[in-house]
């Protein structure tokens, strides 16, 4: 992450986003997209893996990004569908969809809140030579909306509602999203966590120990408390 006064690298890219886009991404860059994502969420990925339904004719061909969300869509008086907001959901919930979506889809970029666990990254994002984006924290979806465009089309809304339908945006500057993992399977997360469990540690020498140790209390952080 860029400290000190220090600029974070910005990219913005075209979906689909080429496999030279994605070589050069670092983890920790600000990326803003232009093109076509599509949402999904597990009645997607359900539909699309489970029962066998294909995937929209054309549909990946022109797009590799898939987004963990919910948007919150209106239909306007022309009765044409808008999304004037959209939220990012936690992504470790769908990871067990993850290697058969991205055989079948060939899609390349996963948008979510939160990452996955570095063994998500190594066995599964790795070997799909796909990268996660992250949504830069809570209260952003209304800004993550101004980069929606239109409303491309939307598929099983009527079977799946709202929520998990599958949502084609077209998007321009749509961001800010963080690179969270890269082509090697780095960790932007993993990486400071393990700089500040490291820290943590240091935080605990020298204390004195726990005057009420035998109520449960204990310099251990490891220790489970009930």
């Amino acid at each position: 992450m860029a400290g000190n006064g220090e600029r974070m690298k910005t990219v913005r890219l075209s979906v689909p986003i080429s496999d030279e886009d994605l070589k050069s991404l670092e983890i920790g860059t600000v990326v803003y997209l232009d093109g076509l994502i599509m949402t999904g969420r597990e009645k997607v990925y359900k539909r699309i893996l489970d029962d066998g339904e294909d995937m929209p004719e054309g549909l990946t061909q022109s797009c590799n990004v898939g987004f963990h969300c919910s948007p919150a869509a209106s239909v306007d008086s022309h009765g044409k569908f808008s999304v004037g907001a959209v939220t990012a959901t936690a992504s470790f919930r769908f990871a067990k969809s993850l290697p058969g979506w991205f055989a079948k889809t060939g899609c390349r970029v996963i948008i979510g809140k939160g990452g996955m666990s570095q063994k998500h990254y190594d066995e599964i994002f790795v070997p799909a030579k796909a990268v996660y984006f992250t949504t830069v924290g809570y209260g952003t979806g209304a800004l993550l909306g101004r980069g929606i465009i239109e409303v491309e089309n939307v598929h099983w809304l009527d079977e799946l509602g709202i929520a998990q339908a599958m949502w084609v945006l077209r998007v321009e500057n749509f961001g800010p999203l963080l690179v969270e993992s890269d082509l090697q399977g780095n960790s932007l997360f993993e990486q400071n966590n393990k700089e500040i469990n490291e820290k943590i540690e240091k935080l605990y020498e020298g204390l004195r120990a726990p005057s009420l140790s035998r109520y449960g209390e204990t310099d251990n952080k490891r220790d489970e408390l009930i």
